[in-house]
């Protein structure tokens, strides 16, 4: 296990100078399910809290989702594409193998002074990616970046598996981070760890260089996402506890200065355990994966982004994105905005 923690003490910081998101059109309901697997809505509310979740059509993409969230990102931070330096796309969905996807949306946007590169942590890639940002911005390297976490999931989803096909859903969401040499806003602090000795919890085995496309495969389910809930479930729960009892003291906060816990959405469940856990109010834990469902990398950003757009934070609050995903990997950022 690694772990990677960074303490942000300079004055210069890097803020949140803008959030963007979009959600694909179609929509996968529970009684959607129903008539493929063997499933309900009251089952599948009542162990994932999920009612819908939106699915890329064929003319979708992780980047075109990745390149509209960006564009409405720009628009609320009134910058111009230009201004960018650093495009990180965090997914487990990419384009194709290679280019990386944040080429193709460096492209689609007009970034043309941007560099671009795709980040791999599968649902931690989105706070991966702001705690890169942190450290480029504050070293002074970099003045403006964005961070997009994007994924198409139902491309490899396995709609035979009653167990997982009801937690994933399509989407992207973007934050722009710009530079401030003063304030105290900004990103505090950034904590990363990983542990590759559970990969096999959660995981999608093919294809790569272990299982290539030009050999046959044992089971054909390999090439879709294979998840072990229960393990999941006992490991996230613990493991983000710990993430936000280390937040609250490399900041000096106690849980009622967190204005607003905005953690990855994988299953209201965990969620619900781990405020109990932590004492925060039902009104500072943001969620929405009763409408998008597990979209991976993207749902912290789209979650960040409904939060911001509905109202529920204003300037100076302190707010913790907190997220667990396959690699093992975990992570959290504390942002003031």
């Amino acid at each position: 296990m690694v772990n990677n923690p960074t303490t942000q003490t300079p004055k210069r910081r890097a803020i949140l100078a803008g959030t963007g998101s979009c959600l694909p059109e179609k929509t996968l309901t529970n009684e959607d399910l129903s008539k493929i697997v063997e499933t309900n809505d009251e089952w599948i509310v009542t162990r994932t809290g999920i009612k819908t979740r939106r699915i890329a059509s064929d003319g979708e993409t992780t980047a075109t989702l990745s390149a509209e969230a960006a564009q409405r990102a720009l628009e609320d931070a009134n910058m111009d594409a230009s201004e960018l330096d650093l495009i990180i796309v965090a997914t487990i969905t990419p384009e194709m193998v290679f280019p990386s996807t944040a080429c193709f949306v460096q492209d689609m946007i007009g970034a043309r002074n941007a560099w671009a590169f795709d980040l791999a942590a599968a649902c931690s890639g989105f706070v991966y990616g702001l705690s890169i940002v942190q450290q480029f911005v504050s070293s002074g390297r970099y003045q403006n970046a964005m961070v997009i976490g994007a994924e198409t999931l139902s491309r490899i989803t396995n709609y035979e598996d009653r167990g997982s096909c009801i937690l994933f859903g399509d989407g992207a969401g973007a934050a722009i981070l710009k530079a401030a040499n003063s304030g105290p806003q900004g990103v505090m602090y950034s904590t990363s760890f990983s542990d590759g000795s559970g990969w096999t919890a959660l995981t999608c085995p093919a294809y790569g260089s272990r299982h290539p496309a030009d050999k046959p495969l044992d089971d054909p389910a390999m090439t879709k996402m294979q998840i072990n809930g229960r393990e999941i479930y006992q490991t996230a729960v613990r493991r983000i506890v710990e993430l936000v009892r280390e937040c609250l003291e490399k900041c000096d906060l106690a849980i009622e200065d967190v204005a607003m816990f905005i953690p990855h959405q994988m299953n209201a469940r965990i969620i619900e355990s781990v405020g109990k856990r932590l004492k925060f109010t039902d009104d500072r834990i943001f969620i929405n994966i009763d409408k998008y469902g597990n979209t991976s990398a993207a749902s912290i950003p789209i979650a960040l982004d409904d939060c911001r757009r509905q109202g529920k934070l204003k300037s100076g609050d302190i707010i913790l994105l907190v997220a667990f995903g396959g690699g093992l990997t975990w992570g959290a950022n504390v942002l003031q905005v």
